[in-house]
Protein backbone atom coordinates (compact mmCIF):
# COMPACT_ATOMS: atom_id res chain seq x y z
CA UNK A 1 0.00 0.00 0.00
CA UNK A 2 1.84 3.11 -1.19
CA UNK A 3 1.95 5.91 1.47
CA UNK A 4 1.90 9.92 0.57
CA UNK A 5 5.06 12.28 1.81
CA UNK A 6 5.06 15.86 1.52
CA UNK A 7 8.16 18.27 1.15
CA UNK A 8 8.28 21.66 1.96
CA UNK A 9 11.07 23.21 1.74
CA UNK A 10 11.27 27.26 2.52
CA UNK A 11 14.81 29.09 2.14
CA UNK A 12 15.45 31.09 5.36
CA UNK A 13 14.47 30.52 8.91
CA UNK A 14 12.33 33.51 8.91
CA UNK A 15 9.95 31.68 6.37
CA UNK A 16 7.27 29.03 7.32
CA UNK A 17 6.09 26.05 5.49
CA UNK A 18 2.29 26.10 6.76
CA UNK A 19 1.28 27.14 2.92
CA UNK A 20 2.82 24.75 1.73
CA UNK A 21 1.22 22.26 3.43
CA UNK A 22 -2.59 23.88 3.80
CA UNK A 23 -2.07 23.62 -0.15
CA UNK A 24 -1.55 20.22 -0.54
CA UNK A 25 -4.10 19.06 1.57
CA UNK A 26 -6.51 21.77 -0.25
CA UNK A 27 -5.22 19.52 -3.04
CA UNK A 28 -6.95 16.61 -1.42
CA UNK A 29 -3.56 14.63 -0.39
CA UNK A 30 -4.28 13.21 3.47
CA UNK A 31 -0.43 13.25 4.63
CA UNK A 32 0.00 11.98 8.09
CA UNK A 33 2.18 14.53 10.01
CA UNK A 34 5.15 12.47 10.73
CA UNK A 35 4.96 12.06 7.23
CA UNK A 36 5.87 15.84 6.08
CA UNK A 37 9.14 16.72 6.01
CA UNK A 38 9.87 20.66 5.99
CA UNK A 39 13.08 22.19 5.89
CA UNK A 40 14.82 25.52 5.99
CA UNK A 41 17.81 25.45 3.06
CA UNK A 42 18.53 27.36 -0.12
CA UNK A 43 16.86 25.64 -3.20
CA UNK A 44 20.62 26.25 -4.46
CA UNK A 45 21.65 23.36 -2.42
CA UNK A 46 21.26 19.97 -4.41
CA UNK A 47 18.18 18.25 -3.29
CA UNK A 48 20.17 15.06 -2.42
CA UNK A 49 22.61 17.17 0.34
CA UNK A 50 19.99 18.55 2.24
CA UNK A 51 19.35 16.93 5.74
CA UNK A 52 15.98 16.48 5.76
CA UNK A 53 15.35 15.42 2.04
CA UNK A 54 18.04 12.49 3.07
CA UNK A 55 15.95 11.66 5.67
CA UNK A 56 12.70 11.28 3.59
CA UNK A 57 14.70 9.49 0.84
CA UNK A 58 15.34 6.99 3.81
CA UNK A 59 11.87 6.81 5.17
CA UNK A 60 10.41 6.07 1.30
CA UNK A 61 9.53 3.09 -0.07
CA UNK A 62 8.32 1.50 -3.56
CA UNK A 63 4.88 3.02 -5.07
CA UNK A 64 4.95 5.59 -2.00
CA UNK A 65 4.48 9.16 -3.27
CA UNK A 66 6.26 12.14 -2.65
CA UNK A 67 4.29 15.59 -2.95
CA UNK A 68 5.68 19.11 -3.67
CA UNK A 69 3.61 22.16 -3.98
CA UNK A 70 6.38 23.52 -7.03
CA UNK A 71 9.28 22.11 -8.64
CA UNK A 72 11.36 24.82 -7.43
CA UNK A 73 10.62 23.16 -3.64
CA UNK A 74 13.23 20.43 -4.92
CA UNK A 75 15.63 22.76 -6.24
CA UNK A 76 16.47 26.26 -8.18
CA UNK A 77 18.55 24.71 -10.94
CA UNK A 78 16.84 22.43 -13.61
CA UNK A 79 19.30 19.99 -13.81
CA UNK A 80 19.08 19.16 -9.97
CA UNK A 81 15.19 18.61 -10.20
CA UNK A 82 15.97 16.18 -12.92
CA UNK A 83 18.37 14.41 -10.88
CA UNK A 84 16.02 14.50 -7.92
CA UNK A 85 13.17 13.18 -9.95
CA UNK A 86 15.58 10.12 -12.04
CA UNK A 87 17.01 8.84 -8.20
CA UNK A 88 13.16 9.16 -6.76
CA UNK A 89 11.55 7.11 -10.08
CA UNK A 90 14.51 4.70 -9.90
CA UNK A 91 13.20 4.15 -6.05
CA UNK A 92 10.02 3.45 -7.66
CA UNK A 93 8.46 6.61 -5.98
CA UNK A 94 5.63 8.71 -7.64
CA UNK A 95 6.73 12.38 -7.06
CA UNK A 96 3.47 14.91 -8.15
CA UNK A 97 3.91 18.57 -8.34
CA UNK A 98 0.46 20.98 -7.61
CA UNK A 99 1.69 23.16 -9.92
CA UNK A 100 1.64 21.35 -12.54
CA UNK A 101 -1.52 20.04 -12.41
CA UNK A 102 -0.66 17.17 -10.19
CA UNK A 103 1.16 15.30 -12.56
CA UNK A 104 2.81 12.36 -11.56
CA UNK A 105 6.60 14.06 -12.72
CA UNK A 106 7.66 9.94 -12.59
CA UNK A 107 4.69 9.25 -15.82
CA UNK A 108 5.02 9.40 -19.36
CA UNK A 109 3.67 13.00 -19.41
CA UNK A 110 5.88 14.17 -15.96
CA UNK A 111 9.20 12.87 -17.98
CA UNK A 112 7.84 14.99 -21.26
CA UNK A 113 7.28 17.96 -18.90
CA UNK A 114 10.44 17.61 -16.95
CA UNK A 115 12.27 17.00 -20.91
CA UNK A 116 10.33 20.33 -21.70
CA UNK A 117 11.74 22.54 -18.53
CA UNK A 118 15.10 20.69 -19.00
CA UNK A 119 15.12 22.22 -22.33
CA UNK A 120 14.12 25.22 -21.35
CA UNK A 121 16.64 25.49 -18.81
CA UNK A 122 19.28 24.94 -20.88
CA UNK A 123 18.17 27.43 -23.52
CA UNK A 124 18.05 29.73 -21.06
CA UNK A 125 21.42 28.95 -19.77
CA UNK A 126 22.78 28.68 -22.93
CA UNK A 127 21.24 33.30 -23.87
CA UNK A 128 23.01 34.11 -20.51
CA UNK A 129 26.21 32.85 -22.28
CA UNK A 130 25.33 34.36 -25.58
CA UNK A 131 24.48 37.54 -23.81
CA UNK A 132 27.83 37.76 -21.64
CA UNK A 133 30.02 36.87 -24.35
CA UNK A 134 28.43 39.57 -26.33
CA UNK A 135 28.79 42.14 -23.16
CA UNK A 136 32.94 41.16 -23.01
CA UNK A 137 33.59 41.75 -27.16
CA UNK A 138 31.67 45.54 -26.34
CA UNK A 139 33.40 46.10 -23.43
CA UNK A 140 36.97 45.28 -25.11
CA UNK A 141 35.64 46.84 -28.30
CA UNK A 142 35.18 50.11 -25.97
CA UNK A 143 38.92 49.84 -24.62
CA UNK A 144 37.94 48.62 -21.91
CA UNK A 145 40.06 46.26 -19.52
CA UNK A 146 38.60 43.60 -18.30
CA UNK A 147 39.53 41.05 -15.54
CA UNK A 148 41.32 41.60 -12.21
CA UNK A 149 42.63 45.20 -11.23
CA UNK A 150 46.61 45.03 -11.66
CA UNK A 151 48.03 45.03 -7.93
CA UNK A 152 51.33 46.34 -9.38
CA UNK A 153 52.64 48.77 -11.65
CA UNK A 154 54.81 48.38 -15.10
CA UNK A 155 58.15 49.13 -13.21
CA UNK A 156 57.51 47.29 -10.02
CA UNK A 157 56.60 44.24 -12.43
CA UNK A 158 59.95 44.54 -14.13
CA UNK A 159 61.54 45.40 -10.52
CA UNK A 160 60.18 42.31 -9.74
CA UNK A 161 61.17 40.17 -12.88
CA UNK A 162 65.09 41.43 -12.28
CA UNK A 163 65.02 40.43 -8.44
CA UNK A 164 63.51 36.88 -9.08
CA UNK A 165 66.39 36.46 -12.19
CA UNK A 166 69.19 37.41 -8.75
CA UNK A 167 67.39 34.34 -7.24
CA UNK A 168 65.03 36.35 -5.07
CA UNK A 169 62.16 33.64 -3.26
CA UNK A 170 58.50 34.81 -4.26
CA UNK A 171 57.56 34.53 -0.37
CA UNK A 172 60.31 37.54 0.27
CA UNK A 173 59.07 39.32 -3.06
CA UNK A 174 55.41 39.37 -1.88
CA UNK A 175 56.45 40.89 1.58
CA UNK A 176 58.53 43.48 -0.15
CA UNK A 177 55.10 44.75 -2.63
CA UNK A 178 52.64 43.69 -0.25
CA UNK A 179 50.46 41.70 -2.25
CA UNK A 180 50.17 37.70 -2.48
CA UNK A 181 52.64 34.78 -3.72
CA UNK A 182 50.38 33.96 -6.76
CA UNK A 183 50.58 37.70 -7.62
CA UNK A 184 54.22 37.78 -8.24
CA UNK A 185 53.99 34.35 -9.93
CA UNK A 186 51.37 35.59 -12.11
CA UNK A 187 53.94 38.60 -12.82
CA UNK A 188 56.32 35.73 -14.23
CA UNK A 189 53.82 33.92 -16.05
CA UNK A 190 52.56 37.03 -17.56
CA UNK A 191 56.64 38.01 -18.54
CA UNK A 192 56.87 34.16 -19.67
CA UNK A 193 54.01 34.19 -22.08
CA UNK A 194 55.04 37.33 -23.87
Amino acid sequence: MSRSFAYCRVSTLDQTNDNQIREIQAAGFDVKHHRIVAESVSGSVPAMERAGFKKLLDRMEWDDVLIVTKLDRLGRNAMDVRTTVEKLTNNKVKVHCLALGGVDLTSAAGKMTMAVISAVAEFERDLLIERTQAGLKRAKAEGKKLGRPRLLSDDQERDILAKLKRGQSYGTLAKEYNVSRSAIQRVERRAIAQ
